[in-house]
């Protein structure tokens, strides 16, 4: 069991410290690409989010988001964040939780701003997801069977990888604008 916990832990932390490498002067070209890609997936899975594309005031994309644990878990996942159809910053979701789970998983991930000042409220820090803000997986119709709560969508899309978990954590975001 000690084991176990030191390896979840380990992993958490490593899973976790990459989180300095943004630059805020350019976009990064390979994270836009991975974004525009994770928008068309998304959009094939459920053209109902097409419109949320289109109407939201602005929704921050995750191409890839890896989780992982034994008792002890993690998540991390790097993304950009648009208004208005255009690219205004960088984000680094971070998740650490408890509870039993065992597993990997990566998955796409897209949250929908419905007002700016939702937006805004992202943008300043003060926003993180937790059980009352739960991710909807996105297949056909999803889009239209759910609703805005407390001015955000999240939506998720599986990569691939299997996670089982019964777990208590909330994903924590870091946004850093554009030059």
């Amino acid at each position: 069991m000690k084991h176990i916990l030191y390896s979840s832990t380990v992993s958490v932390l490593l899973l976790t410290s990459g989180t300095s490498a943004f630059t805020a002067s350019a976009v990064d070209d390979g994270l836009v690409a991975e974004a525009q890609k994770a928008i068309e997936v998304l959009q094939e899975a459920d053209s109902g989010l097409t419109n949320l594309f289109n109407s939201s005031a602005g929704y921050a994309v995750f191409p890839r988001v890896g989780k992982g644990g034994a008792f002890l878990g993690g998540e991390h996942g790097k993304g950009l964040v648009y208004e208005k159809g255009n690219p205004i910053g960088e984000v680094t979701l971070t998740e650490i939780n408890v509870g039993p789970q065992v597993g990997g998983q990566s998955f796409y991930e897209v949250i929908f701003f419905n007002t700016t000042e939702a937006l805004a409220k992202f943008k300043q820090g003060h926003f993180e997801t937790s059980a009352q803000a739960s991710a909807v997986a996105a297949t056909q119709g999803a889009a239209l069977d759910t609703n805005f709560r407390n001015g955000v969508r999240v939506f998720t899309l599986a990569r691939g990888g299997l996670m089982l978990q019964a777990t208590i954590g909330s994903q924590q975001f870091k946004y850093k604008p554009l030059d």
